[in-house]
Order: structure tokens, then sequence, then C-alpha cells
């Protein structure tokens, strides 16, 4: 089965059960990855991935997802930024000597 059929059959539901059935799946995610933040596993990962499975029915979920996805790059910036700066021998920054 094909992703474009099982994406049509989905399209064809009732919206009413296409939104239960997310809400329940993406929460379900949510749930178990805030579990996961105390507990070893991925817990951010899963509580990224319930976003974005909420966000194809909720516009409340699509915005907090952009939300992660700019959050997320900026982050990544940062980090390859002071990666770099180690790599050509400049020590980071706040390291309060020793």
């Amino acid at each position: 089965m094909s992703r474009e059929s099982v994406v049509a059959q989905w399209r064809r539901l009732p919206h009413p059960i296409r939104w239960v059935g997310v809400a329940a799946v993406g929460g379900a995610l949510i749930v178990v990855g805030v579990i996961l933040l105390v507990l070893p596993g991925p817990g951010l990962v899963l509580i990224a991935l319930g976003v974005a499975v909420l966000a194809t029915e909720f516009a409340w979920a699509e915005s907090i997802l952009a939300r992660m996805k700019s959050t997320g790059s900026a982050a990544a910036d940062s980090a390859r930024r002071a990666i770099a700066k180690r790599r050509n021998g400049t020590p980071p920054s706040g390291d309060g000597g020793s």
C-alpha cells in the first residue's frame, strides 16, 4: 500500500474521526515523551513528534511546531558556532577560567 493511498484513505474519513484519532495519538506521544524526560529515553523527540502529529489537524499545534523548529534551528546554529570556536582554539565564553 503506497503512502498516497494511505493519505487518500485517511482524508476520506469524516473530520471528527480524524480529529479524535490525531488528538489521541499526538496526546499519547506527548505524555510518553514527558514521562521519558525523567526516565531514560528520547523524551524530547517524542514530544516533538507528538506536536507534529497534532499539527496535522490543529492550527495551534502548527504554530507551536513552527516555534519549535525555529528554536531548534537557532540552538543548532549556536552549537555549530561553539564547536567551530573550540576547533579553532578559542576558549568558550563564560568558562570562568582555571
